[in-house]
């Protein structure tokens, strides 16, 4: 046999290898990071209420969760998981994002949200869903859009409302470790300085409003900043 010979049996077999590979990866329409037609999912940027953030779309399909969640049940005893304000549920071995189910419970607020004012009332929202505070429970409830005129506080936080802060992890916090240091550091500022930003005008008289404010703030920030975050 010549070497002509097996040189061309040679690249008539790789070009079937790679025909063949190339086939199934294109089948694989449901794999991890897929959406279910099989195309990349870009995500979409919620801008409603200031809010300013991008989320995976819903039928996004992911082959594991990230290490950060919740596990949540509906009334259904259906399990959903929880992340960072996006909703996954399991289908088959992998998962697919999607929307909450209304009445469900979550122990914290996304890291991110506007909070949202409809008659007097505070509404927390992310990546098209509605949050409110359930002192009974002491959790948020999944819930429908409230009517009415809303006006946005254009804050961002996580677990409580912080005013215009912002805070980021220094010693590798995860989103459940920094949702409670938030939360903690809230009560504690709010008790400190008589302000309390999730009320309607911060629970004080509208002539000590920016006062309070700022001294709520500068609580939060130092409160945070012990923990190990960096506040700006």
């Amino acid at each position: 046999m010549s070497t002509k010979f097996r040189s061309g049996r040679f690249w008539a077999a790789a070009a079937v290898l790679l025909l063949a590979v190339g086939t199934a990866q294109a089948q694989r329409h449901d794999g991890p990071g897929q959406r279910r037609d099989g195309q990349g999912d870009r995500g979409h940027y919620d801008n409603r209420y200031n809010h300013n953030h991008y989320y995976p779309s819903r039928g996004y399909v992911v082959g594991g969760l990230p290490r950060s969640r919740y596990s949540v049940y509906d009334r259904y005893h259906h399990r959903y998981y929880y992340s960072g304000g996006v909703w996954y549920a399991p289908r088959g071995p992998r998962f697919v994002v999607v929307g909450p189910p209304l009445g469900v419970f979550v122990p914290v607020l996304p890291g991110f949200y506007s909070t949202v004012w409809v008659g007097g009332f505070p509404y927390y929202y992310a990546n098209d869903t509605y949050y409110a505070w359930r002192p009974r429970e002491r959790a948020y409830e999944v819930v429908d859009a409230p009517n009415g005129d809303a006006v946005s506080d254009n804050s961002s936080a996580s677990a409580a409302p912080s005013g215009d802060i912002f805070v980021y992890p220094k010693n590798g916090q995860n989103e459940e470790q920094t949702a409670r240091d938030k939360y903690e550091c809230h009560r504690w500022a709010a008790s400190e300085t008589g302000f309390d930003p999730t009320v309607s005008g911060g629970g004080v008289p509208a002539e000590q409003n920016s006062s309070k404010r700022a001294d709520y703030q500068r609580a939060m920030g130092a409160c945070l900043e012990g923990r190990g975050y960096s506040v700006k």
